[in-house]
C-alpha cells in the first residue's frame, strides 16, 4: 500500500513510523529541512521537503492508495490545497487532527492573530509570542520593544523578526519542546505580561504555557483554532491497518 502523509507535524511523524513497518511504502512531505530533520529516516519512509503548490501535491498523490492531510491544525490554506489536490488526483484524504485544549478560565479567546493585536494596542507591558515568524508581522505595530517573540532557531526566522523590528536581545530562538519551568522562567526572566499563544495540543506544549502563565500572574491570550472536520490519530492509524489488512 502506498501512502502520502502531509506532515510536519509530531502525529504526522508518529504515523509514518507505524505504517513503515507494516509494510507501507510511505511518502512523507514536509514544508521546511527543519521538518524533515525532525522527521528522521528510517525503512520504508521517503521524505520530501520544500513548499508544494497544489499541481505539485496532486502530482505527488497521484497513484497513492490513501493521503493523509497532518499539518498543523492553523494550517488552513495548506490543507485547503490538498484537499483539492487529492480530488483532482482521484485519491482518497484523511484530516488528522490533533486533540483540542481546554480553556483555562480568565483567558482571552480570538478569532485571529490580527484581533489579539487589535487588543493588545490598549494595553502595556512585554509580550512573549509563542505563534511563529508567520504571524510578526501583524504584532509588529505594537513595537518591538514590547515584543520577545519564540521562534524557531532558523536564517527564516531571524529575517522575519528583523522585517518585523525586534531588536536581536528580544530574539528567543529555541527549539521546544518547552516544559512550564522553562516558560515561566522566561516569562520572568523578561518581565512578560501578555503570552499570546494559538492551540497546538498536548503535542504543541499548550498545557505548559497555560499554566506558566497561571503561575506567573502573566494574562494568557488564545488564538482560537479554525474549525473543521477530521480523525484523531488513533482512528487514522487503525483505518490504515484496516486497509493494510491489519486489522
Amino acid at each position: 500500500m502506498k501512502f502520502v502523509i502531509f506532515s510536519g507535524t509530531t502525529e504526522g511523524r508518529r504515523l509514518s513510523l507505524a505504517l513503515a513497518p507494516l509494510g507501507g511504502a510511505v511518502t512523507v512531505c514536509v514544508a521546511t529541512e527543519y521538518g524533515k530533520e525532525e522527521q528522521g529516516k528510517a525503512p520504508g519512509i521517503t521524505v520530501l521537503s520544500g513548499r508544494m503548490d497544489q499541481d505539485q501535491m496532486a502530482r505527488t498523490a497521484a497513484g497513492a492508495d490513501l493521503c493523509v492531510d497532518a499539518t498543523h491544525p492553523y494550517a488552513v490554506q495548506a490543507s485547503r490545497s490538498i484537499r483539492a489536490a487529492c480530488e483532482g488526483a482521484g485519491v482518497p484524504l484523511l484530516r488528522l487532527l490533533r486533540e483540542e485544549s481546554p480553556v483555562p478560565a480568565g483567558t482571552e479567546v480570538f478569532p485571529t492573530a490580527q484581533a489579539a493585536a487589535e487588543w493588545l494596542q490598549n494595553t502595556q507591558g512585554n509580550i512573549l509570542l509563542t505563534t511563529g515568524a508567520k504571524e510578526l508581522s501583524v504584532f509588529a505595530p505594537l513595537g518591538g520593544e514590547r515584543l520577545y517573540p519564540r521562534v524557531l532557531p532558523l536564517a527564516s526566522s531571524l529575517e522575519a523578526c528583523a522585517s518585523a523590528g525586534i531588536p536581536s536581545s528580544h530574539i528567543l530562538a529555541l527549539q521546544g519542546p518547552f516544559s512550564q519551568a522553562l516558560n515561566e522562567a522566561l516569562i520572568r526572566q523578561y518581565d512578560i505580561k501578555y503570552l499570546v499563544t494559538k492551540d497546538g495540543g498536548p503535542a504543541g506544549g499548550f498545557g505548559e504555557k497555560a499554566a506558566a502563565a497561571q503561575a506567573t500572574g502573566a494574562r494568557l491570550l488564545l488564538i482560537r483554532r479554525p474549525q473543521e472536520e477530521g480523525l484523531d490519530y488513533e482512528t487514522v492509524l487503525q483505518r490504515c491497518r484496516e486497509m493494510m489488512g491489519c486489522g
